[in-house]
């Protein structure tokens, strides 16, 4: 199917239950984001700072740019300008270093905090804990120019779906803390996002309000096939 058909059928499920679609673009060429633009769709997520400025700057300025991947500090202030949404913080030192690029820029950046429940070594994210300190400590309670409007997950690599639906359950439990804890005056506070391509049916079904979603809008990646010359 085509991009278009794809995020149709996608906004035909999403948009009844008030799931925002962010479609994953990294890799994907301008001419396949305007594609999906020309359908009405505004948020995309990229993973790397480089890759998403150069979109940025190429692409209509009325779209949405989420950064999904893992964030350098140093690489911050390329950003801070345009970014919609950070959905992957993962520590008080990064969200200190968007809180100055944001002052900078006269900007007030919204930020997920990423949090770890995956059952892998290689993902990053903020345990459970390590949240509630950093919520508590009077240096979060000294940054203006950030607002912190949700958490972010993603779950193990796994055809085991009871395994996902656990993990993506724990985080959704998390929230709801939270939020009672710390964010009960704050409407911003709303967004739970996890979920993509693969499992975000399930992460639906454990109150996801953002999906993350790359092959099941621009098709799955083709990896070049290359001869080796053995003269």
């Amino acid at each position: 199917m085509s991009i278009a058909a794809n995020l149709s059928e996608l906004h035909d499920e999403l948009d009844r239950i008030q799931v925002e679609l962010v479609a994953v673009s990294k890799t994907k060429s301008n001419e396949e984001i305007m594609e999906a633009y020309e359908t009405g769709q505004r948020v995309f997520g990229e993973n790397h700072v480089q890759e998403l400025v150069d979109k940025y700057e190429a692409l209509p300025k009325d779209i949405k740019w989420h950064l999904i991947g893992h964030l350098q500090s140093n690489k911050v202030k390329y950003i801070a300008p345009f970014i919609t949404l950070i959905q992957s913080v993962d520590s008080l030192k990064l969200l200190q270093e968007i809180n100055k690029q944001a002052l900078k820029n006269n900007r007030v950046i919204d930020c997920l905090l990423q949090v770890y429940i995956a059952d892998e070594d290689t993902k990053f994210g903020l345990g459970f804990d390590e949240v509630i300190d950093m919520l508590r400590s009077p240096e979060f309670a000294e940054l203006k120019n950030v607002r912190v409007t949700g958490v972010m997950g993603i779950a193990t690599n796994t055809d085991n779906p009871k395994q996902i639906r656990e993990e993506f359950y724990e985080l959704a439990t998390f929230f709801k803390g939270i939020k009672q804890s710390f964010f009960r005056k704050e409407k911003s506070f709303k967004e739970i996002s996890m979920g993509m391509s693969t499992d975000y049916k399930i992460a639906i079904e454990q109150g996801s309000t953002m999906v993350r979603i790359g092959s099941t809008v621009f098709g799955k990646r083709v990896i070049p096939h290359f001869k080796i010359n053995k003269n």
